[in-house]
Formats: C-alpha cells, structure tokens, sequence
C-alpha cells in the first residue's frame, strides 16, 4: 500500500513518495517512507521503502550499524565510510539479508511473506550519482539512460506519464512536476495510497540539499496542480472527435467497411482434423 518513484537525470535526482500503509473503511495509518541519508560535502543518499512495513523499518535501522566486510577487506564497509554507491547497495542488501535471516521463518510460519522493495539513490563525493531498485532478496539492479526511473508500490496508475515526459535530459523541476503529476494520478485511481507525500529534489554534485518538501492536501501548488491536470486532461480529451460511424469525413468507415467485405473464418471444432 505505497507508491514511490524515483528518477535520474543528467541535471539531478528526485524522489517523491506517499505515506499511506493501510487503509479501509475505518483504517488509514500514515508512516513515513522515505529517509535521507546526508553528509554534506562528502555523500548524499535517499532510501525510499514499499512492503511489509515491519520489514522495512528494519531493513532501515540496521542499514545505519550493518557491516559488510569480505575476504580481503581491510575494513568493513558501512554506508558511511563506503566509496561508491553501488557498495552502499552492497551494504543494503546485506541488511536485507539480515532480517530475513533473524524473521523470515517466523514470518513463513505466520503466513506472511517477506515482502520489501527498496529505491536507493544518490551520490559519494568523487562518483557520478547512481540509483538502485534493491529486491527482497537482497540483489539490486541500476537505472540506465533508456530507463532513468524506478517505482516500486502501486506503479502502473503513475507510469504512463513519466513514460511520456521523462527523459535524461529533462530539467529537474519539470520531472519533479511529473513526478508529481505520477503521484496525483496514482492518488485518484487507488485509495491505498494517500496524502502527504515527501518529495527531495537533489543537484548533481551539490552533495547536500535544501529541497525536501511534505506535501499535504492544503499545499497551494500541489491543489493548482491537481486541479490544473485534470482540467487539461479534460480539455484534451473533448478537443479530440467522437468516432464517427455513417460515412462522415473520417478513416473509420473506411476502415469498418473493409472489415465488413472481409470473409469470415471458419473456426474449427475439436472433431476437425486439418487435411
């Protein structure tokens, strides 16, 4: 019950997600799920949850002390003294590992599945930003220039668009708009995700910043753009033709007529043989 979306671009990384976890009739409970992760002048680091909220918030503070050290590791890696950000989802996955390994039968044997999915994103001093997805099993996969966004939770309401406007070099306000505009079309096709939302908008090479926003249902431009999308969209929609059916100027009678003069297939039953 979330939805979360991030995104990588030439210019920077914007994360946004909601904060609804549960909801019914009589039930909406709000955490939040989103943290950031900030040494300012040497690393910048947003960690964005969906999943079993049990999980995850495990997940999220044995992230802060796990170690990660291997066979010729002088030093165990942690998310703060590691060098890249694909040690640090190294670090994360491990995290995983460990609560699957201290809850996961206990869990099983109580029928819950270990349900967790994570958007790790940001940069270490000396690296180009990276963002991962990080899977319950603990292995992660990167955005790449023909895909420079990840979500996880509820996505397919938010997709579309951010399939439409997202690209590497898109400005970094304009995808925080459609990262927004993702999120308020999510909001009014599922009650499971839900108001207020966080959004961290981050510039490449800054190693900090002041661009963290919560956003609730009386934030003005979160209302101006609600309200502007869906007037537009209505605009686009009755700006395009009814279709037409008794040979009016269109391609579409064409069209059902060629239909019409086709010869209709025979389908055969279970008893014909092909000769």
């Amino acid at each position: 019950m979330t939805y979360c979306v991030a995104i990588k671009l030439n210019a920077g990384l914007v994360f946004l997600s909601d904060s609804r976890t549960n909801a019914g009739l009589d039930q909406i409970s709000t955490f939040r799920k989103i943290i950031v992760y900030e040494k300012p002048g040497d690393r910048f680091m947003v960690l964005l949850s969906a999943g079993n909220l049990s999980i995850s918030q495990s997940v999220r503070e044995i992230l802060q002390v796990e170690r990660l050290k291997e066979a010729g590791d002088e030093e165990a890696l942690t998310i703060w003294n590691a060098t890249s950000m694909f040690d640090v989802a190294r670090v994360l996955g491990a995290a995983i590992r460990h609560v699957h390994q201290r809850d996961g039968e206990s869990l099983k044997e109580a029928g819950v599945d270990f349900n967790v999915s994570i958007l790790l994103g940001g940069q270490i001093k000396g690296e180009a930003m990276r963002l991962f997805q990080v899977y319950a099993a603990g292995n992660f996969i990167e955005t790449t220039p023909e895909t420079p966004f990840f979500q996880i939770g509820e996505s397919k309401y938010g997709k579309p668009v951010l399939d439409r406007v997202i690209t590497p070099d898109t400005p970094l306000n304009e995808a925080a708009k459609c990262a927004l505009v993702s999120m308020d079309s999510t909001l009014k096709s599922n009650l499971s995700v839900g108001l207020p939302l966080d959004l961290v908008v981050y510039e490449n090479n800054a190693l900090q910043t002041d661009k963290i926003v919560c956003i609730d249902e009386h934030n003005p431009y979160y209302q101006m753009m609600h309200n502007s999308w869906g007037h537009k969209l209505r605009e686009v929609f009755d700006s395009i033709e009814d279709p037409m059916w008794q040979g009016e100027q269109t391609e579409i009678p064409l069209m059902v007529e060629a239909q019409r003069n086709k010869p209709l297939k025979k389908i055969r039953t279970p008893q014909e043989k092909l000769i």
